[in-house]
């Protein structure tokens, strides 16, 4: 399973471990989590990278909408997860 480090602009820097990605209307989806293993929060993440970056940035997708439709597909991509 992939570790990254989320450094959001306010707070500490968090390990997060890359659970599955897909691609929505040519923008890359992150499904992580906390923990390496077991049941735990689960959070999707949204590239919103510049092209040139060296590195990708990433938000917390928090639009209802949005939401939706990631988790959607996520639920579907995992069979046994279920994000609510």
């Amino acid at each position: 399973m992939e570790k990254l480090i989320f450094e959001p602009e306010e707070g500490s820097p968090a390990e997060l471990y890359v659970l599955e990605q897909t691609m929505l209307g040519g923008v890359v989806y992150i499904l992580v989590t906390e923990e390496e293993e077991g049941d735990g929060e689960a959070l999707i993440l949204k590239d919103i990278s510049k092209p040139g970056d060296e590195e990708a940035v990433y938000e917390i997708v928090e639009d209802e909408t949005e939401l939706g439709a990631v988790a959607a597909v996520f639920e579907d991509m995992l069979e046994d997860v279920e994000l609510s």
